[in-house]
């Protein structure tokens, strides 16, 4: 008789870091034997068929939040409480950076069965054992967590190999938590202090990664460059990965300007399997602000750095273009015009490809919540375009040093009769499909023939396996 366990369907907000949990939390279920549900319209709470049938009735909806901005807190409230009103039987469960606070589980309370936070999973195992005690009778030899269930409380949810959503490309944790306690960021209160992994079981995700001939893998942390186990810093991690035999790129998300190095920018900028890719948030262009955001560096310190990527790059890789990104945030408490126009003169000095823009959104918890929030809606939105209108002028500049050369794209979609990829660099680019052949997951040639402020467009040129292999590597 087959049993009657739960479906699950899992809602993802905020962060690469959140996806990547999100594929943990999968593989969790998944062990249990919860089976996903694939109808993909369900995440449009409000219209799905499937949540309007009786199928719904035993439905089970994670939702894993972000509350870096309120925008993304609101959102959940919003569709938490339409999914209660208008199914009532269906169970929801709520982790993420929310998960925790004091505030959002006493507005919740009557609407989510559960709150945990993303790294006790124990408190998932028990509450489906309690809600379901069928689970108890089934055999979990063969499972992801090596015959180890969570209520062992030594294992780490990191550890878990997750159920990964994309076939060709691959988020990979390195390390969770943060140190840093910035005055605006509610990260070390929702993750807790910097834990890394060990670099042997990272490199053996990244073994089996490679064997499934995954084309791009991304390393993540809040603070990503402040990965150590102890034996390995960033550096001599980058180091071992790169060494592996495979043909991939490797990326890595998100650093913090105070933890790069000397070793890190010229081992970064000498990997060959590294792209060449380095985003690095500056948050603000004075000094001041800077202090009061707790961010443990000046704007010159912060442009010595972009120097010294800079000069690793052409000395390295004199043949490649390279891409340099950032974040800054608009509308800090006590801001004056005059320090939000350091920021636009830092965007000069840099020239960036991107930047991600933030107006400041007050977090519960952190100390920035103490201050007064006294640079209007009105004012913060007007100093983002101000400085997005800056973004344009650099990113077409840099855009327009494409054209004419041959590159290469991971084809990652196609949508009519053109793919859209990206470069090594992350540039997007779109693709004219001219053969029938699916592509997507590909690494290809392309020569790029125009240039937009946000993406490229090219035509192939032809599609290659073996354009990494290095020459002691042979081919398969």
């Amino acid at each position: 008789m087959e049993l009657m366990l739960p479906k699950y369907l899992i809602k993802t907000f905020g962060c690469q870091m959140n996806y990547s949990d999100s594929e943990r939390i999968a593989a969790f279920l998944d062990f249990f034997g919860l089976k996903e549900v694939k109808e993909k319209k369900t995440v449009q709470f409000s219209t799905s068929n499937y949540l309007k049938s009786s199928k719904a009735k035993n439905l089970i909806i994670i939702f894993n939040t972000c509350g870096v901005r309120q925008m993304a807190e609101d959102r959940v409230y919003g569709q938490v409480h339409n999914l209660r009103k208008n199914n009532p039987q269906i169970k929801i469960i709520l982790t993420g950076c929310l998960a925790l606070r004091a505030d959002v589980q006493k507005r919740l309370k009557e609407k989510v069965d559960l709150f945990f936070p993303i790294n006790q999973l124990q408190q998932l195992e028990k509450w489906l054992i309690k809600n379901y005690p069928e689970i108890e009778n089934l055999n979990l030899k063969n499972s992801v967590f090596k015959n180890q269930t969570l209520s062992q409380e030594n294992i780490s949810y990191l550890s878990i190999k997750p159920k990964y959503f994309n076939k060709f490309s691959a988020y990979v944790p390195i390390m969770t938590g943060c140190n840093n306690f910035c005055s605006y960021c509610v990260v070390p209160y929702a993750r807790g202090r910097e834990i890394s992994r060990p670099a042997t079981e990272i490199l053996k995700e990244i073994k089996d990664l490679i064997r499934k001939k995954y084309q791009h893998i991304i390393l993540l942390g809040q603070n990503v460059n402040s990965y150590t186990d102890g034996k390995n810093n960033f550096s001599a991690l980058l180091k071992k990965i790169n060494a592996l035999p495979g043909n991939f790129w490797l990326s890595f998300l998100s650093n913090h300007p105070k933890n790069v190095t000397d070793e890190m920018i010229e081992t970064v900028a000498k990997s060959e399997k590294v792209c060449e890719f380095f985003h690095l948030p500056i948050q603000s262009g004075n000094d001041e602000i800077l202090r009061k955001m707790n961010r443990h560096y000046t704007a010159q310190q912060y442009l010595n750095l972009i120097n010294k990527i800079k000069k690793a790059y052409k000395k390295y890789k004199p043949d490649k273009l390279f891409s340099l990104t950032g974040d800054i945030i608009v509308g800090f408490p006590g801001e004056t015009k005059k320090q939000f126009l350091d920021s636009a003169k830092i965007m000069r000095q840099v020239k960036y490809d991107m930047v991600y823009f933030g107006q400041f959104s007050p977090r519960p918890g952190t100390v920035a919540w103490k201050m007064k929030d006294n640079v209007s809606k009105k004012e913060k939105k007007q100093r983002e375009k101000f400085l997005n209108e800056i973004l344009k002028e650099t990113s077409l500049k840099n855009n327009q040093k494409y054209v004419g050369k041959i590159l290469e794209v991971l084809l990652e979609k196609k949508e009519g009769n053109f793919y859209f990829g990206k470069t090594r660099t992350m540039k997007n680019v779109k693709v004219i499909a001219t053969n029938k052949k699916n592509l997507i997951g590909k690494i290809i040639l392309v020569k790029i023939t125009r240039a937009h402020i946000w993406n490229l467009e090219g035509k192939i040129v032809s599609k290659t396996n073996n354009i990494h292999r290095q020459p002691n590597e042979k081919k398969e």
